[in-house]
């Protein structure tokens, strides 16, 4: 009974850590990955194969959460998200991240980026660095990694999902995409109808258009939800339509840079 107690509070603390959790969960990634691949050039997925093996970029775009509980890593823990501390028009985004130094999803994928494109990167950097892009450029799709710094991306509104508290960031992460319950191939098959013109159209943005509209779909969510709200069937019904939508568009712009890249 003493154990069976001690479980309890352990978990409990583990649910009211005030740590930010990653986004998006393992099958928001997997289904992005999955569209990605869809949207390969033949010269990329040649190179992104000679780098990742039998590794497929819906699998490799979960690494960077499996790897979280290795304090080899722990550098990595700010490269997941780029929170705000207000509300930025797209002018004034623009001018921020431009000048930006700091550790962030912004500045990492900049830096993945220069680095995957050098000729003479070591075969165990190229494994690394795109693990981590893949991931990155996914995260930035998931609204709450651009949301704010006082909440920690919304991981500090405290509410209730389906009957059970939860807090607006994992809301987000993974319990709207889990409700669907589908695997993440039948997920990705499910939603994944762009046009060539659709996938031309979001591949010209850049990367703080990407974040910028997250960032936009982030503050009009915090005003739509609140703290101890009840969440459920209206708000799936509501919103689930926006989750697929960043699914999609996430997946078609990393595969757009992927080509850039490698293609």
């Amino acid at each position: 009974m003493k154990r069976f107690s001690l479980i309890c509070l352990l978990a409990a603390i583990i649910f009211c850590s005030p740590l930010k959790t990653f986004a998006w969960g393992q099958q928001g990634h997997r289904i992005t990955g999955q569209i990605a691949d869809s949207y390969l050039n033949s010269k990329a997925r040649k190179a992104i194969q000679a780098i990742l093996g039998n590794e497929s970029i819906a699998m490799a775009s979960t690494w960077a959460d499996f790897i979280k509980s290795d304090s080899t890593y722990n550098y990595l823990y700010n490269w997941h998200f780029v929170d705000f501390d207000r509300v930025y028009s797209l002018p004034e985004m623009q001018a921020h991240l431009l000048q930006d130094t700091t550790v962030n999803a912004y500045t990492k994928v900049q830096f993945l980026v220069a680095e995957l494109k050098k000729k003479t990167l070591p075969q165990d950097k190229k494994l690394l660095y795109l693990r981590v892009l893949i991931h990155l450029v996914e995260d930035v799709h998931q609204p709450f990694h651009t949301g704010r710094e006082s909440d920690k991306g919304g991981n500090d509104v405290k509410l209730i999902w389906m009957g059970n508290p939860s807090n607006l960031h994992s809301v987000w992460d993974s319990q709207l995409i889990d409700f669907q319950q589908l695997s993440y191939t039948e997920y990705a098959a499910s939603i994944n109808f762009t046009t060539a013109a659709q996938r031309t159209e979001w591949q010209k943005a850049s990367i703080i258009n990407w974040i910028y509209e997250s960032h936009e779909l982030a503050q009009k969510i915090y005003a739509d939800t609140k703290p101890d709200d009840k969440l459920g069937y209206r708000y799936n019904f509501k919103y689930i339509g926006i989750v697929n939508q960043q699914l999609v568009k996430g997946g078609v712009h990393l595969a757009g840079l992927l080509n850039e890249i490698f293609g």
